[in-house]
């Protein structure tokens, strides 16, 4: 009888989930299936799916990039270094050349000579650049300036103003004689004043490029310093420091990154430099020799003389130069970084 109440007993006491589920769990292992699933876990086969479907989508948004590039980039470059290997003459047809057109770049002054401009013309442009932007960027970012959202604007301008109208424009302000710019300078002693000789042709081409793109660099700063935490800022005003302190050894270096990449920009720019020495030498041919740029060197080479293979060769070497530089000033950049 007592055996009998007990049994009794036990079929009325409630079950909880946790026996449930490890009879459950015993029973499935025992019958070989496939075991407890966790609540709200989803089955491997379908996570599996879900990562297919998410990788299908993101392949989806790469995919008109990489056939863009692949046309517009890696295309080119391979028919470039393939037309390259070939010579054209107007009575032999097109032969292979192997390596001679690469042999006649190597050789040539004028070409060697627009790689010392450029590089000359990046040593001065790209600091002064950098340089002015931060400045102004500081300036905004302080507040020092009543309307600063206008100033930002009218610094801006310049940048979205076409290279060719930009160049046409400072061409009529600098044209000897007739310029608005070279009267003043004989206004101020000056005389005979010529912007375009071969003394100060690549100074006004900087001042030209400076004015171009300061703005852009400015509006780059001036959005990074706006990042910098207020608290580091309070911070370190509080322990007395000074405003250009704060400029110079707060802000400056955790703006670092976009230093970095400005300077990587920039570089990249002021060696392919072709829209302005082009156009000033429609206005001053004398003052813009065949090679002042790589850039001009190839393009005289293939259009203006129709040595399409020449200027194929002396692209590629010139993509190889500037690959080195931008490389190079890439890693001494972040070395510093580090260093810092």
């Amino acid at each position: 009888m007592e055996a009998k109440g007990g049994g009794d007993g036990q079929r009325g006491a409630p079950v909880s989930s946790a026996t449930l589920g490890a009879g459950v769990g015993s029973v499935s292992a025992r019958d070989g299936g496939p075991g407890p699933q966790r609540l709200g876990q989803p089955r491997p086969r379908r996570r599996r799916r879900t990562l297919e479907r998410r990788e299908r989508a993101g392949a989806a948004f790469v995919l008109p990039f990489l056939v863009v590039f692949l046309l517009t980039m890696v295309a080119p470059v391979i028919y470039a270094v393939y037309d390259s290997l070939y010579r054209t003459t107007l009575f032999g047809g097109t032969s292979f050349a192997g390596v001679s057109n690469y042999g006649q770049t190597f050789s040539s002054g004028d070409f060697w000579g627009g790689v010392e401009r450029v590089a000359v013309f990046a040593a001065v442009q790209v600091p002064v650049t950098l340089a002015l932007a931060f400045f102004f960027a500081a300036i905004f970012d302080l507040r020092v300036v009543k309307a600063g959202g206008l100033f930002r604007l009218l610094f801006f301008v310049p940048y979205a103003v076409p290279a060719v109208v930009a160049a046409i424009m400072w061409s009529f302000l600098l044209v000897p004689q007739y310029g608005s710019y070279t009267k003043v300078a004989e206004a101020l002693g000056a005389s005979n004043a010529d912007f375009f000789s071969t003394n100060l042709i690549l100074p006004t081409i900087i001042v030209i490029v400076i004015w171009e793109v300061v703005g852009y660099n400015m509006v780059i700063f001036f959005t990074a310093l706006k990042s910098v935490p207020n608290q580091v800022v309070e911070a370190a005003v509080l322990d007395g420091a000074s405003i250009w302190a704060v400029i110079f050894r707060v802000k400056l270096p955790m703006i670092r990154s976009a230093v970095v990449m400005l300077t990587f920009l920039n570089l990249i720019g002021a060696m392919q430099l072709f829209t302005e020495p082009s156009i000033i030498s429609t206005f001053e041919p004398q003052a813009i020799s065949f090679g002042f740029t790589p850039a001009l060197f190839i393009y005289n080479t293939s259009i203006g003389n129709g040595q399409y293979n020449l200027g194929a060769a002396a692209a590629v070497v010139f993509a190889v130069v500037i690959a080195i530089a931008s490389i190079g000033s890439l890693l001494v950049a972040r070395r510093r970084s580090a260093l810092a």
